[in-house]
């Protein structure tokens, strides 16, 4: 019977046989652990004629058990190291569902993509064990592109996951909490130790499943300006909400516009921004252009 990749002795024999150097730096580190690979698989729910993008493939570990599952469905797995490209070649050159490109994945043309490979408002599932020091920005990446993204179950370092999931009064929770679950529904459903890696990390990671809303469940009067309130009140943590809207070089109010709309919101000045809810904050920002298109 062949091999799982996900074992520690079959990746250090791929390892050895390629003569690849890792690059902690760049988060190149193995998963190993096959019950990881299958909870990861149960979690994405993946039908035989789902399309996959699978973000940073390495040496295929996770790629092989999505395989598995994938019957009429395309995976397209990203890479952007070419040493790894000639390993995924090697090992899945018979297995007609995969599409291997070699690209940085915050450098893709993704209209391009859908056009080429004929995904055009069709669903895509993303699974991935990101790159630690990029999650943030590949999943922004991802958010503002044009793809019709079903759900996303990413493995990521566990402080981020956590400030993805953060609530409310809680030290994660800040610009980043709420500018994810405006968009998605945010879940952590699996905690992976370090040594389920080859070589193994510094820190703890989480599986987070973000599936989008159907519609967005906030009645945002101006999208844009509602995140730069956002990143304002989260400027300066330590001080109340009142003094970090002043301060904040991410927006320009007026001392006194920011008075009335709390009051308007009937949110305390003193309150620190970490203890209001979205809905809080929604509110808020809906005030203060209220209050500034009166003044024009």
């Amino acid at each position: 019977m062949k091999k799982r990749i996900a074992t520690y002795n079959k990746t250090k024999e791929i390892i050895k046989k390629y003569n690849i150097r890792l690059n902690k730096n760049l988060g190149q580190h193995f998963l190993i652990e096959s019950k990881v690979m299958e909870d990861i698989v149960d979690i994405a729910e993946i039908k035989k004629d789902d399309n996959i993008l699978e973000i940073g493939a390495g040496i295929g570990s996770l790629t092989e058990y999505i395989l598995k599952e994938i019957k009429e469905g395309r995976l397209f797995s990203v890479e952007k190291d070419n040493r790894f490209i000639k390993i995924l070649k090697d090992l899945f050159k018979d297995n007609k569902n995969l599409v291997i490109i070699n690209h940085d994945i915050l450098q893709i043309d993704w209209d391009k993509f859908l056009l080429d490979n004929n995904l055009k408002d069709k669903k895509i599932k993303v699974i991935a064990n990101l790159p630690y020091y990029i999650t943030t920005p590949i999943i922004e990446n991802l958010l503002f592109s044009p793809l019709n993204i079903e759900k996303m179950v990413v493995m990521m370092q566990k402080e981020v996951a956590e400030r993805l999931t953060a609530l409310p009064g809680t030290k994660q929770y800040g610009s980043l909490s709420i500018f994810i679950q405006f968009h998605y529904q945010t879940e952590i459903l699996l905690k992976v130790k370090p040594d389920s890696f080859l070589p193994r990390p510094a820190v703890d990671s989480s599986v987070v499943r973000l599936i989008p809303h159907c519609e967005v469940p906030y009645n945002v009067k101006d999208k844009d300006f509602f995140f730069k309130v956002v990143r304002a009140i989260f400027n300066l943590r330590r001080k109340n909400i009142k003094n970090s809207l002043t301060l904040s070089p991410h927006i320009e109010i007026s001392k006194d516009t920011i008075i009335k709309g709390l009051k308007m919101t009937n949110i305390n000045s003193r309150i620190r921004g970490e203890k209001l809810a979205i809905e809080d904050m929604v509110a808020l920002s809906n005030n203060f252009l209220k209050i500034i298109n009166k003044k024009e």
